[in-house]
């Protein structure tokens, strides 16, 4: 959110950020890479920006680090699981673009009201990504 941090206020675009129009995918391959940690796997290569009904997300493959093990299917045994996943990233916040980015915006983020004020505006008045966020799997 640091990108969004020097947009307020400084770039007439700021609430295309709201929109989850300028996210970058570095942040994406390392939440992937966590998960699929987690799960003893590992990302193959890097996340792939992709669009979903209009929403911006990121495609990865996985690759599980165990293999299948015992199988009625002969041969597979020392197989491994390869898989993708696409998570799109869905604003949950409505609001009404100023048209002065230099004014207060009113977000309605699912009922949880949060007021921006470019002029004085600090980092940790934003809610957490989770509220002006969804992050769900796609497929």
């Amino acid at each position: 959110m640091v990108g969004l941090e020097e947009a307020i206020g400084t770039d007439d675009n700021w609430f295309d950020w709201l929109d989850g129009d300028q996210f970058e995918g570095a942040g994406a391959t390392a939440a992937a890479q966590g998960l699929a940690a987690e799960n003893d796997a590992t990302v193959q290569g890097g996340a792939v920006p992709t669009e979903v009904n209009g929403f911006p997300g990121y495609q990865v493959e996985i690759e599980t680090n165990y293999t299948v093990g015992d199988s009625i299917i002969p041969g597979t045994e020392s197989q491994t699981a390869r898989a993708h996943a696409t998570a799109v990233i869905q604003p949950r916040c409505d609001f009404d673009a100023p048209d002065d980015p230099k004014d207060v915006v009113e977000l309605d983020c699912d009922g949880q009201l949060v007021d921006i004020d470019p002029e004085d505006f600090d980092l940790d008045d934003l809610p957490d990504a989770s509220v002006l966020f969804s992050v769900h799997l796609a497929e």
